[in-house]
């Protein structure tokens, strides 16, 4: 398409905010707009994901958090310009160039999305049946964990020869069940700790936390974007799938998730309930017992180098994760034990 029929394309999209387009780039989802009145960010998203996550920004405005990137209204009041199946939306562009470095960049963004936290933070009612039920809900899902585990180790020890993925699960299993224990323990810990509480702390969350959705101005300031998935919920629902993600890497004791997980921790301090839960998700062993039931519960012939590639990132996995946890608990215990001698 020549760059004619590309202004085109989106002149009419647009014009809705008195924006007359010179030249638009392609960066993935976002188009960078050149125009009359300066160089914009415009997104399409699906249609049916709508713009409810506009109430959210414009909740963090009032509470005094301004590090998104705003979206602008066109001059008839829309957030959102509809075009087929697509929803537009219009920010500033920012050019992502920050001063410091990366580990210190990150770090920003740990420590901003506390502060988003802290100022959205809200306490609904929970009451112990809720509480009792999530429980019981989870510990059926451990009883389902171990019930597998154990039958898949036993059909493999009756065999003469096992398969290769078999005998691999067969080494992990020791750790897996450690894993397991210690997460389920943590749960019994959280339950323990709240059982006389009677609400939950609820904060906005990002909903796709990454280093790739928090850009920098000229000014070296961080701001968040992409907040199509914000929503309500406990704060884990933004650290844990950052955290997971940040762990799928090869065999490696990262003190950068450590020290990143204690820089939010230092900004918004959990409570020991949420700490509690918080451990007990992050170490739950669920994906790589989900690789070994898919390998058990496939018939016929299997690939027994793809799910032992999937086993062996999962397990690297399940250690990465392991030193983070161990890391954390081990650093909540010296700021105990300090405390008990300064009293």
């Amino acid at each position: 398409m020549n760059e004619t029929n590309r202004l085109k394309e989106f002149a009419h999209i647009l014009q809705p905010y008195g924006i007359q387009p010179y030249f638009i780039e392609d960066f993935g989802k976002i188009k960078k707009v050149y125009s009359n009145k300066g160089t914009f960010a415009l997104k399409a998203i699906d249609a049916h994901t709508g713009m409810d996550f506009i109430r959210h920004v414009q909740y963090l405005y009032q509470r005094g958090y301004n590090r998104i990137v705003p979206i602008y209204p066109a001059l008839d009041g829309r957030y959102g310009i509809l075009d087929g199946q697509n929803l537009y939306y219009l920010m500033p562009w920012l050019g992502n160039e920050a001063k410091e470095g990366m580990t210190d960049r990150n770090k920003q963004m740990v420590r901003e999305l506390a502060r988003l936290h802290t100022l959205s933070a809200k306490e609904v009612k929970v009451g112990k049946e809720d509480r009792q039920e999530h429980f019981d809900k989870m510990g059926l899902q451990y009883e389902k964990n171990r019930e597998f585990m154990d039958g898949f180790i036993e059909s493999c020890e009756k065999k003469t020869y096992m398969s290769p993925v078999e005998l691999q699960f067969c080494l992990y299993y020791s750790e897996i069940s450690q894993a397991l224990k210690f997460s389920k323990e943590r749960l019994e810990t959280w339950l323990e700790k709240s059982k006389d509480l009677e609400k939950a702390r609820m904060v906005v969350i990002h909903g796709k936390l990454s280093p790739d959705h928090f850009l920098y101005n000229e000014a070296g300031h961080g701001y968040f974007i992409n907040f199509e998935q914000a929503g309500y919920g406990s704060p884990t629902h933004d650290l844990l799938p950052f955290m997971s993600r940040m762990l799928e890497t090869r065999p490696k004791r990262s003190e950068e998730a450590v020290d990143w997980v204690t820089h939010y921790f230092h900004y918004f301090p959990f409570k020991p309930d949420e700490k509690q839960l918080f451990y007990s998700y992050l170490s739950h062993p669920l994906q790589i017992i989900r690789i070994a039931e898919a390998y058990f519960g496939k018939k016929g012939l299997k690939n027994e180098f793809k799910y032992s590639r999937k086993l062996l990132k999962e397990y690297w996995h399940l250690k990465n994760t392991e030193y983070v946890v161990m890391r954390l608990t081990e650093i909540e215990q010296q700021q105990e034990a300090a405390k008990e001698g300064a009293q």
